[in-house]
């Protein structure tokens, strides 16, 4: 193969997925310092998003680390990092919220939400088994047959994961906007804010797609 399917499916997805990651740091620290006027916390404001909705069985708690917030649906726990836990800024309530809206899809039993978790544990294993296939490749000198099936494989199911990712994503956000101004935590000329934030965030979920899908394409591509 020549260079250029490198560079365009391998190279360009990969400088996106940095420049997606340096936007979503830059756009987060930005609203970090930021207060909104409710002086509202991230764990409040993630409680009353989740309370308009019913939901009173999700466990909010704190964890360790930057932008490290999650829902599990699986024990049905809402995990923020300490700067959205205990914050008021503008960009602790757009993740916090984010993160409550994740609670209400599952309440909902939203479709995309449904498919991503039934996803979970096959591509856990086949982001196990990643390592060893790249370094499989690139010790022996390239891709053989088996070693080059068992990539386009892994990355069938990475892409797929990837790309049903991204519509739970953006609902989690667009819940989390109309839930911000409608229970009246946030203001709607603060909506800036907030809207940037998880625009921001959004970049690196279409990155991660972007790049599997490149890494898809280019093993497809050598196989041929």
């Amino acid at each position: 193969m020549t260079l250029t399917p490198f560079i365009l499916l391998i190279i360009v997805p990969l400088l996106v997925g940095l420049w997606a990651q340096m936007k979503v740091k830059s756009a987060y620290n930005r609203y970090v310092q930021v207060a909104s006027r409710g002086g509202i916390t991230g764990r409040e404001a993630a409680q009353a998003v989740m309370r308009s909705a019913g939901i009173d069985d999700v466990e909010i708690v704190e964890c360790h680390g930057t932008l490290t917030d999650h829902y599990d649906p699986t024990h049905k726990r809402l995990a923020l990092s300490r700067d959205n836990y205990r914050g008021s800024s503008l960009a602790a309530l757009g993740v916090s919220a984010h993160e409550a809206g994740h609670a209400i899809q599952h309440k909902q039993q939203y479709a995309p939400l449904n498919l991503r978790m039934a996803l979970v544990p096959i591509t856990g294993f086949a982001s196990q088994l990643l390592p060893i296939v790249m370094f499989g490749g690139f010790f022996f000198g390239g891709f053989g047959p088996v070693l080059l099936n068992l990539g386009i494989l892994i990355y069938l199911v990475l892409t797929v994961f990837q790309l049903v990712t991204l519509p739970v994503e953006f609902d989690a956000s667009k819940r989390a906007k109309a839930q911000l101004v409608g229970l009246g935590i946030v203001e709607r000329d603060e909506m800036n804010g907030v809207t940037k934030t998880l625009d921001a965030a959004a970049y690196t979920y279409v990155a991660a797609f972007v790049s599997s899908l490149g890494w898809l394409l280019y093993l497809l591509a050598a196989r041929r």
